[in-house]
């Protein structure tokens, strides 16, 4: 008996006709013998859930740098909060689980220490740029397993690579991972912000909340609710006009009170200025980058972006080490 097999005709049989079928997937970069237990899309979340980026993930800066407090989120837990929305939406829409769940969990692999002002920092001075949904990609591609890659699925590449709002992914699945990324953030981020002070439940606007709820709890569910039924039997993941709207504003509120709010971002500057010095301290010193990083440049991979690969893969707290060993003497340190 192949447990696989049967799996796979599960899908066929229950998940709607616009899902994505694990038998149907475009396939992997590299061909490799299907698991006798495991469907392609379930077989990529495993790869991504035991991989060192994911981990990774723990130690690196959602919202708000070092805050004070047990309860922020990190990126790993907004990953977790993703996951979880996309896969309450995809069981309620009979869409392939184990596709969001991968997507998901791997959408956000490419981030940088200390959020978005890493990733500013290094698309500031890298030649090539640097966007966090094209790096997912290159770590699931080439730099996870010593540069062997996971050798993920068509599917589960293109719904990382297209997680943002500028992006539009190919399947349902993917699209349910874009809206969710987007309902986790504005969820938990405001969460956290009146955590900090920063905010107050009060603060949102009466025309967003009289829309979808004065609380942060009632928000999530509505999100949620309203894109079930709206996208139920649909092929297309959609909102209603009104929850939409009120989403945009919400979002739009949040760049403006919190994203963009001196308190919540006053250290961000120092975090792109070390982010900066670490990478052309390195860019100067290649032979001190790891041997992973010396056997992509032996490859041919050129050396701005394998500085860019190892300074991005840092967590806030290995940043800070790497910095304080390079550039304050031992005798300063408490």
């Amino acid at each position: 008996m192949n447990i696989r097999e049967n799996l796979e005709q599960l899908e066929v049989d229950y998940l709607s006709p616009y899902a994505s079928h694990s038998i149907h997937s475009k396939g992997r970069l590299k061909e490799e013998e299907p698991c006798d237990i495991r469907p392609v899309y379930q077989r990529d979340r495993d790869r991504i859930l035991h991989s060192k980026s994911f981990r990774r993930m723990k130690d690196k800066t959602q919202v708000f740098l070092a805050p004070k407090g047990d309860h922020y989120r990190t990126r790993l837990t907004h990953t977790l909060e993703v996951s979880q929305n996309a896969r309450t939406i995809a069981k309620a829409l009979r869409m392939n689980e184990d596709l969001v769940e991968a997507i998901a969990l791997g959408h956000d692999l490419g981030h940088t220490p200390f959020g978005h002002a890493g990733e500013r920092a290094l698309n500031g001075v890298c030649p090539y740029g640097y966007c966090h949904s094209q790096q997912s990609v290159r770590i699931v591609d080439l730099l996870e397993k010593s540069g062997a890659g996971l050798n993920l699925t068509a599917e589960v590449r293109d719904g990382i690579l297209n997680h943002q709002t500028r992006g539009m992914p190919s399947t349902l699945e993917g699209r349910i991972v874009r809206f969710s990324d987007k309902i986790a953030y504005i969820h938990h981020d405001m969460d956290d912000a009146i955590r900090a002070g920063i905010l107050r439940e009060s603060d949102i606007p009466k025309e967003i909340s009289e829309v979808i709820g004065t609380t942060t709890g009632e928000r999530l569910d509505h999100f949620i609710h309203d894109l079930v039924s709206n996208s139920y039997g649909k092929n297309e993941i959609c909102m209603s006009e009104p929850v939409a709207q009120a989403m945009g504003r919400l979002r739009q509120f949040m760049f403006e009170r919190v994203y963009q709010n001196g308190d919540a971002k006053s250290e961000e500057s120092k975090a792109e200025i070390l982010v900066q010095t670490l990478y052309n301290y390195y860019r100067r010193h290649l032979e001190l980058l790891p041997e992973d990083y010396i056997r992509l440049l032996e490859r041919g991979e050129a050396q701005e972006r394998v500085v860019c690969d190892y300074i991005g893969a840092m967590t806030d707290r290995f940043a800070i080490a790497k910095y304080e060993e390079i550039y304050i003497p031992r005798s300063w340190h408490g």
